[in-house]
């Protein structure tokens, strides 16, 4: 036998003994130890040794955060309606001691708590408030949850609802609900927003009615003061440049066949004090000629002297100034007769002649 195989053998042996010993834990785990069946120590990723033979690794554990989603659970609610909750939980191993000796399946502990908390918490719960109270649920769980698993070794991080769903029957009465609720609050809008549009409507009209008498009311204050005013230059001028009777009666003649041409006017009635200004114009213009003899007639008062009377031994001005008087009066008669034809054309009656009924003279 060669002598050189035994120390083969040796070393062989020794590189065994060596390796077995030698425990590599990747990082974000954690492995328990045993020796002789009783725990010693948790191995930290690295590198690790341990006695062959004595000591064991007994469990391995992920130390980063799971994620566990249970099956969906029938819960009752407390107006007895059954649903079906599916919840989701995020978990983490803090302590691998724990976890291994504390509790015999951490796994089936924590879905069989999660199942017992959810109908605790949503036994207390009525239909609309377990469909709407979801953030409460969730932080009772992680309550409960919390501090039954913190003695495990587990601590869990988030539960969250993934899902409710109540019997077809009531899905179908929600379903009905909430668009019986979207046609009201439809039908609110739509009338808010009507009365909305007839009080604008309204505020406009208002408005506008406010803006057009304002309007009316500023041009009727304009024109107005503008009448006045006219009327008081006319009034300035008149007795500034002291007009006697004689002028006024030129006016009146002047003005007088003005008063039928309107398209309203069907009766003109000629004013008696036609005449009686016609013979003012004409012994304006006619001067001491005309008014120079005494009145034949009984009751003709004399014409005094005014600024229009003519003075002067010259023969010539005289026979200019009565034959102007003589022209001016053929003149204020021919306007009167045609204002006269103009109403008979028009077919109207009831034109009264101031010449045919003669005014009652005054006596001496």
């Amino acid at each position: 036998m060669d002598p050189v195989i035994p120390f083969i053998i040796l070393a062989v042996l020794f590189v065994a003994i060596a390796l077995s010993s030698i425990r590599i834990v990747p990082q974000a785990r954690a492995y328990n130890i045993e020796r002789f069946g009783r725990y010693t120590r948790t191995l930290v990723p690295g590198l690790n040794f341990i006695i062959p033979g004595v000591d064991r690794v007994n469990t391995k554990f992920d130390l980063r955060e799971h994620v566990f989603t249970s099956r969906p659970q029938p819960v009752i609610t407390e107006d007895n309606l059954v649903v079906n909750i599916d919840t989701v939980l995020y978990y983490q191993v803090t302590d691998p001691k724990a976890a291994a000796y504390e509790v015999a399946n951490y796994i089936q502990a924590i879905d069989q708590l999660t199942v017992t908390t959810l109908r605790n918490v949503i036994g207390s719960m009525d239909l609309e408030r377990t469909l709407t109270s979801r953030e409460e649920i969730n932080t009772r769980l992680r309550g409960v949850l919390d501090d039954t698993t913190g003695k495990w070794g587990i601590r869990v991080n988030r539960v969250e609802i993934k899902a409710i769903d109540p019997p077809p029957t009531i899905k179908e009465a929600m379903e009905k609900q909430m668009r019986a609720d979207r046609d009201k609050r439809a039908a609110i809008l739509h009338a808010e927003g009507e009365r909305q549009a007839r009080i604008l409507r309204a505020e406009g009209a208002r408005q506008q009615v406010i803006l057009e008498a304002q309007g009316d009311q500023q041009a009727a204050i304009l024109r107005a003061d503008g009448e006045a005013q006219a009327v008081e230059r006319v009034f300035q001028a008149v007795h500034a440049n002291n007009a006697d009777a004689k002028l006024l009666a030129y006016k009146y003649l002047e003005t007088l066949p003005h008063l039928a041409n309107g398209e309203g006017n069907t009766f003109w009635v000629i004013p008696g004090e036609l005449t009686e200004a016609v013979k003012n114009v004409s012994h304006a213009f006619a001067g001491d000629t005309a008014r120079s003899g005494p009145s034949t007639e009984k009751g003709e008062d004399a014409a005094p002297a005014g600024p229009a009377q003519l003075t002067g031994p010259d023969p010539t001005e005289r026979s200019a100034s009565a034959q102007a008087a003589v022209e001016a009066a053929e003149a204020a008669r021919q306007a009167v007769a045609d204002a006269r034809d103009d109403v008979r054309r028009a077919g109207v009656a009831g034109v009264r002649d101031p010449e045919a009924t003669p005014r009652p003279r005054k006596e001496d």
